[in-house]
């Protein structure tokens, strides 16, 4: 089976050190790091280095469901790209300055148990998160 690379993209009203700082700290991460409004972040931590590990918990805020993502960093390039392993696959993000803002390109290798579809748009409705929390940070 090929394994898919997705790209997700947000634009961010904000100059690119603000948005990077909103990508890395744990403090905003727990802001942002939600699917939709009925889910939020309970924890994050951040080891921002090559071979650091960071780790967050999403949960339903009604309590029935919740999961970890966590991996390893395998690339920084400080304000200009993360990229990191987690669960046997890659992703990627990268933060471009633009005329109005910062565009962030998140790419990541699907996984086989979810609709490529769904994972687009889940992955896009927690960039969307970031966008609006970064631009207003």
């Amino acid at each position: 089976m090929t394994m898919q690379t997705i790209t997700v993209k947000a634009s961010v009203a904000a100059p690119i050190e603000k948005v990077w700082l909103a990508y890395t700290t744990p403090a905003d991460i727990m802001q942002w790091n939600a699917v939709s409004d009925d889910w939020h972040a309970t924890a994050a931590t951040v080891n921002l280095s090559k071979a650091g590990i960071f780790f967050s918990r999403m949960e339903a805020k009604d309590g029935s469901m919740g999961f970890d993502f966590a991996g390893t960093y395998t690339r920084i390039e400080p304000l200009r790209l993360i990229e990191y392993s987690f669960g046997g696959r890659s992703a990627g993000v990268e933060f471009t300055p633009v005329q109005d803002g910062t565009l962030i390109s998140l790419a990541f290798v699907a996984e086989a148990e979810n609709p490529i579809e769904q994972q687009r748009s889940g992955w896009q409705a927690i960039l969307d998160n970031f966008a609006r929390h970064a631009g207003s940070r």
